[in-house]
């Protein structure tokens, strides 16, 4: 093998060493090729002739081999060129079968005898070297250990691939390289895994410049390798756990993160409120508090956590002395085992933990308070059973620092459980809960909550029973999310009710409630300010009314997507519209469109929620229509048809949808009459409806009937403007309209003791369940309605 440090500048172990064996007389009897490149004689030049022949001074060296033991000593020789030759001789007796000395070998190397022991020193340096070190020859294959390398467990590596490619790499191109390697797994008690960080690099022949072999030096990084695990698993615990704002969910994070890589069994207790996302008291607990049992994981092979004492969902009572219980009274981590009192009596006191603790061999718990925002919510556990090695001082600051990040992410997502909760209560009181009765349209509806972080939002629908068998069809939504969406998604909901209930066309409905929405937004109002629009008070709304005497259906936009139309020769599309502005804007107008839909026909009104996950709106309303066109036997299916084909597994925005499927009144449900401006035309009128009622065999109904006829018939001569009309609506209930060219609406007054009018609309009244007004193109009219006569 070559130099092993080339800093010393010459060969001390080579397989061409300059050796000479020597007679007793003094005579060389053989030579080395060693010899022949030192000195430049070759064997026939020197073999038989006086070894003092090539000494330059024959009594300098004190050598005799007469009689001599071994000895060693400088000398100069004469190279054959004539040169001076310093070199330091070895010389070594050969003895015979009985012991006696029959020649001598003599070997030289270059130097000083100064230089030879420095050249030991070398030897002994690596022979008694703590680091361990080898040197690797490439010529034989063999491996040269000290004592430091023999002793470790890094040995086993020489017989691993990955590290033997390495020295074969190092050997073949000459460069230096570093290799990590890791002993076996160590038994149990033993601590934690070891690491070696092995360098290696190639040996050279100084005489030849050869790589000859690979040495290798290898340094303990056991501690720097247990570090970079600890942050790397710290760097991890930051994408790893708080990925949701569900409790549960990050329990279980926690959990699946330090099982296996920091203990064998992990579990996540919470207190109560916590789970339900309410808020705990600030401070330390209580000992002897109840938890309940979030998450656990287990590092046991086959699934399942059969270490589990406690099961998912259950609650537990941890003693005062207790380790978990200890952590949450104190506020700081604890460490204990089978070594501490306290841990042999709470496993003994409890009959499945004291099983579960014998069967898997646990002998080291860490228990960890999570705390956040100077809140206790509850308590991790760490466990290591048989196999393993017991915790140290670094786990506990380890499992600290894990327990930290969790609780930072369980406390965010009971905040916003609590948050999302209120926010899904003050909404679903807003939305209607069941849609009033009218026989205008067969509804179905459905309303689904964002599935993401994002909040609460503003989106609703209503249904609003008109005047004359019609209905408004509503739907809306605000721009944000969370309370304060649900709040202007209510004061915006409340404000169409009371619009519709003035009975405005749809295109003056929404002129008013923009005009409502820009007062909003002016206003110095702490909910208008904190919503997340930058221009105040953000919404869209689309709002239809249909009457299913005339079976027109008119509609106006504010920004809102159209609806889709499914008619039913199954023709299917969207609704086009003039698109108004959205809702805040102010000073632009609305426009409305009117359609005849056929009886039977389908609207399909949704919110953005349905389609806006499409990178396109209008291929969004493209599937809308092709789920709306596939055979359904209800519209409840059909609801439930169109989510699926939609949305997808969480939906990132709230999502509105109402279908409504328009019914007909036919001829005979409808009698109208045009009136003349004549006092005398009254009676006249109460005949005609009292036959048209004698027709429907609604008898009983004549009589109120007949008095609701008269009085409005009479107000309409006596205060409107011709043309008049009369018309008898019978459907679910009975109506009576008279309209008229005037726009004054008739008002309820007092009437004196002695006054002679003033009280037909107090009769009216009265005697109806309902009356009303609204205005026409042409002036206004009147209604009543009334129950129809029970069977």
């Amino acid at each position: 093998m070559a130099t092993f440090d080339q800093s010393l500048g010459h060969s001390w172990w080579s397989a061409d060493a300059a050796t000479a064996t020597i007679s007793l007389e003094g005579i060389v009897t053989g030579w080395s090729e060693g010899a022949r490149r030192l000195l430049g004689y070759r064997a026939s030049e020197v073999v038989g002739r006086a070894a003092a022949d090539l000494l330059v001074d024959r009594e300098a060296t004190g050598f005799s081999p007469v009689g001599s033991q071994e000895w060693s000593g400088a000398a100069v020789l004469s190279h054959r060129d004539g040169r001076r030759v310093e070199l330091t001789l070895h010389a070594h007796p050969s003895l015979d079968g009985v012991g006696a000395t029959q020649a001598f070998v003599v070997t030289a190397t270059t130097g000083t005898p100064d230089s030879e022991r420095d050249r030991r020193m070398v030897e002994w340096a690596f022979a008694q070297s703590s680091i361990a070190l080898s040197t690797y020859s490439a010529a034989s294959g063999s491996w040269r250990l000290n004592a430091g390398a023999e002793a470790d467990p890094l040995g086993e590596a020489r017989s691993d691939e990955g590290f033997l490619r390495c020295v074969r790499r190092v050997a073949e191109e000459a460069m230096p390289m570093r290799y990590e390697g890791f002993a076996p797994a160590p038994p149990a008690g033993a601590g934690g895994q070891r690491s070696w960080i092995v360098e290696l690099w190639p040996v050279r022949d100084p005489g030849s410049g050869a790589v000859a072999g690979v040495g290798t030096a290898a340094f303990d990084s056991s501690e720097q390798y247990a570090a970079r695990q600890r942050l790397a698993l710290l760097n991890e615990a930051g994408t790893r756990i708080g990925t949701t704002l569900n409790v549960t969910r990050t329990a279980q994070e926690l959990a699946d993160l330090a099982v296996p890589r920091l203990a064998d069994f992990a579990s996540v207790d919470l207190l109560d409120s916590v789970v339900r996302g309410e808020e705990p008291v600030p401070g330390q607990v209580d000992a002897a508090v109840v938890l309940r049992r979030v998450a656990h994981q287990s590092a046991t092979e086959g699934g399942g956590v059969p270490e589990a004492a406690v099961d998912l969902g259950g609650v537990d009572t941890y003693p005062p002395f207790s380790p978990p219980a200890r952590s949450l009274t104190s506020g700081r981590p604890v460490l204990s085992g089978e070594g501490d009192p306290d841990f042999v009596r709470w496993v003994a006191e409890h009959e499945a933990r004291a099983t579960v603790v014998r069967e898997h061999g646990f002998h080291s718990v860490m228990a960890t308070p999570l705390r956040a925002r100077g809140i206790t919510l509850g308590v991790a556990v760490f466990v290591r059973g048989k196999g393993s090695p017991p915790f140290q001082q670094d786990d506990l600051i380890l499992a600290e620092e894990l327990a930290g990040r969790a609780a930072v992410g369980v406390d965010n997502a009971r905040r916003y459980t609590r948050e999302r909760t209120n926010a899904l209560t003050l909404q679903r009181s807003l939305l209607p809960r069941d849609l009033p009765k009218q026989a205008a349209v067969e509804v179905a509806y459905r309303y689904l909550p964002a599935g993401t972080g994002a909040g609460v939002g503003g989106d609703w629908f209503d249904v609003v029973p008109l005047s004359g068998t019609r209905v408004a069809l509503v739907v809306g939504d605000v721009v944000g999310h969370g309370i304060h969406a649900s709040a202007t998604m209510g004061r915006l909901r409340t404000a169409v009710r009371t619009l519709a209930d003035v009975d405005l066309p749809p295109d003056e409905l929404l002129t008013h409630l923009d005009d409502l929405v820009t007062h909003l937004t002016s206003d110095d109002d702490s909910i208008v300010r904190e919503l997340p629009y930058t221009g105040g008070i953000g919404a869209t709304c689309l709002y239809a009314v249909y009457d299913p005497v005339s079976r027109i259906c008119t509609l106006a936009s504010a920004g809102h997507v159209p609806p889709a139309l499914l008619l039913p020769d199954g023709t299917v599309g969207v609704v086009r519209l003039t698109p108004g502005p959205v809702l805040g804007v102010g000073g632009l107008p609305f426009e409305a469109t009117e359609m005849e839909l056929p009886e039977g026909s389908l609207l399909a009104f949704c919110t953005d929620g349905l389609i806006s996950h499409e990178r396109d709106v209008g291929l969004g309303l493209e599937r809308l229509c092709e789920a709306l066109s596939s055979p359904v036997p209800s519209l409840e299916t059909t609801c439930d048809a169109i989510l699926k084909d939609l949305l997808p597994e969480s939906p990132a925005d709230d999502v509105a949808l109402l279908l409504a499927r328009t019914r007909a009144l036919h001829a005979d449900q409808v009698a109208a009459w045009a009136l003349p401006s004549d006092p005398a035309i009254v009676a006249d009128a109460r005949a005609q409806a009292s036959r048209q009622l004698a027709a429907w065999g609604l008898e009983e109904a004549a009589f109120v009937t007949e008095l609701v006829v008269s009085e409005l018939v009479t107000n309409a001569i006596r205060y409107g403007g011709v043309p008049i009309g009369l018309r008898l609506i019978r459907d679910r209930t009975l109506i009576c309209e008279v309209s008229d060219a005037s726009s004054t609406a008739p008002h309820l007054r007092r009437a004196r003791t002695y006054d002679e009018g003033g009280r037909g609309l107090h009769m009216v009244a009265q005697l109806t369940q309902g009356w009303g007004t609204r205005q026409t193109p042409t002036g206004k009219t009147i209604w009543a309605e009334q129950p129809l006569p029970v069977g």
